[in-house]
């Protein structure tokens, strides 16, 4: 079937898309608390409905009012009773899915609800979204003539007392709609495998013989699938496999460490790179310009918005407010309210405004220190828990430390490095290295994927500082006293590569 006409069918198949977007770029605020109302509406039944007087809100002001912010540890408990099969407390409707996710401070993972309502006028719409702005900006793409590569996560769906939980991508490709599922490869039995080595092979296998024209997924991930693309077919450009590819849908970790190594690997100067955000908790923003790194705000995705600005965040003062009133250039935690039963919930992530009409983002960070350079989430509190373990049980003390990662590099794996202080060495600094690194995977499953027979990352790299390296560092840069502290975790290496280099000159 000719280019033409296939754009054709698939324009008129999304054009009521592109009319609901429309109408939240013409009136968001309004939009968006109309949104709040319906969510309070029904949900005013429920048990947290019940609890903080849904029935009496009436505005925005009335919701602040009377609704406090929550976060997953003060969450967790009412989470369980979901799990366990118990109804209407967050949400009216039965939810049934959970998607699986780690980084909090009392769980090595946490289980994040999804209702009905989530998948079809969420993560589906925003896929169908997606297609409708890349397609409106390239009206000759040959997109709809061939495939979308979808690169999932490695785990496969469990069945817990009634409910399922799983990667989130492991949930929505099970229970993807048709006209995903016929444009998707591989298919769902590949997708779903738990097995990563195998998996990879059997992606390999299936996808070389089909006519790919987008991918989709995590950049580090899909970075180890495109070098096993390459090594299988015995070429140097992802295009030779693929002539007619075009495009890759990436987020969920920073692609600019990543970019240049795509560059080399798919050489086409005309190739598209669309950057989206989502989490478990919901589908947020996508980029709806080509060549841009700003994101749009989905405002009609059952999501409902407020920021605290980071200034605040944390202390006496901190200030909650809705999307009407955020400024440009300011950095804000990011709360939502879902239609999946979170109601004034801290996702943990950080934006800045670059754009108020219509509004866009870009994701700025984390509300903690974290790297999360391949999706794995590692928080400042995974890490005072490891290196607290390894210390005891290598008889040894810690001053300081700071970490970071390192980034893929052709073949290479990535990895993250550490640079310790010791007050008291360990007697064997490879044991400490090994044992440092096990307890993070202990700790954190989304670490312990990453490192699984080295697939994405092997095993950390370990630093010595000679005496005082911290200090000397916080003394050069100005730091010293005060509230200023160490950088433990960094998603850059810019920390990282000033203290060796003061440590070299020690």
């Amino acid at each position: 079937m000719p280019i033409p006409i296939v754009n054709s069918i698939a324009s008129w198949f999304l054009k009521k898309r592109i009319h609901q977007m429309e109408l939240f770029l013409k009136y968001p605020n309004e939009v968006q608390n109309e949104l709040l109302l319906s969510l309070i509406d029904k949900a005013k039944h429920t048990e947290i409905g019940k609890m903080y007087g849904f029935s009496s809100i009436k505005s925005y002001d009335d919701f602040a009012k009377n609704v406090p912010v929550t976060n997953y540890e003060a969450l967790e408990p009412t989470i369980n009773r979901c799990r366990n099969g118990e109804s209407n407390i967050l949400w009216p409707t039965p939810i049934k899915m959970f998607a699986k996710s780690s980084g909090t401070t009392s769980a090595k993972s946490k289980f994040i609800p999804v209702s009905q309502e989530s998948l079809e006028d969420c993560h589906y719409a925003a896929s169908k979204d997606l297609l409708c702005m890349y397609l409106n900006n390239n009206p000759d793409a040959k997109l709809f003539t061939g495939k979308s590569l979808r690169l999932g996560g490695s785990q496969e769906i469990y069945k817990d007392k009634g409910t399922l939980f799983g990667d989130l991508s492991a949930l929505l490709i099970d229970n993807m709609p048709f006209w995903a599922s016929y444009s998707s490869t591989p298919g769902s039995e590949v997708s779903l495998m738990s097995n990563w080595d195998e998996k990879m092979q059997a992606i390999v296998k299936e996808t070389i013989k089909e006519n790919v024209t987008s991918l989709a997924g995590v950049p580090s991930w899909m970075l180890v699938l495109i070098n096993n693309i390459l090594e299988e077919t015995e070429k140097t450009n992802l295009k030779e496999v693929w002539p007619d590819l075009e495009v890759y849908f990436h987020g969920g970790v920073n692609f600019e460490p990543y970019r240049n190594q795509y560059k080399q690997l798919i050489d086409d100067k005309d190739f598209n790179y669309y950057e989206i955000y989502n989490a478990s908790e919901g589908f947020f923003a996508a980029q709806d310009l080509s060549n841009s790194k700003d994101l749009l705000l989905m405002l009609n995705y059952g999501i409902f918005y407020e920021f605290i600005p980071m200034e605040t965040y944390g202390t006496t003062q901190e200030k909650i407010i809705p999307l009407s009133e955020v400024e440009l250039d300011k950095n804000y935690a990011v709360i939502i309210t879902s239609n999946a039963g979170l109601w004034r919930y801290k996702i943990g992530d950080t934006v800045r405004f670059t754009s108020l009409s219509p509004y866009r983002v870009r994701v700025t960070g984390r509300t903690k220190h974290h790297i999360n350079a391949f999706g794995e989430e590692l928080i400042i509190e995974n890490a005072e828990e490891a290196i607290k373990k390894t210390a005891k049980q290598t008889n040894s003390s810690i001053v300081e430390y700071s970490a970071a990662p390192i980034f893929m590099d052709g073949k290479d794996k990535g990895a993250h490095e550490w640079i310790i202080e010791f007050k008291k060495k360990p007697e064997h600094l490879e044991e400490f290295r090994q044992l440092l690194d096990k307890n993070l995977q202990n700790i954190n499953s989304d670490y312990e994927a990453k490192r699984h027979n080295n697939m994405t990352l092997k095993l950390l790299k370990l630093n010595v500082a000679q005496p005082n390296l911290f200090h000397e560092w916080l003394r050069q840069n100005n730091k010293l006293g005060g509230q200023h502290k160490i950088p433990r975790l960094s998603n850059k290496r810019d920390y990282l590569e000033e203290l060796l280099a003061i440590n070299k000159r020690l």
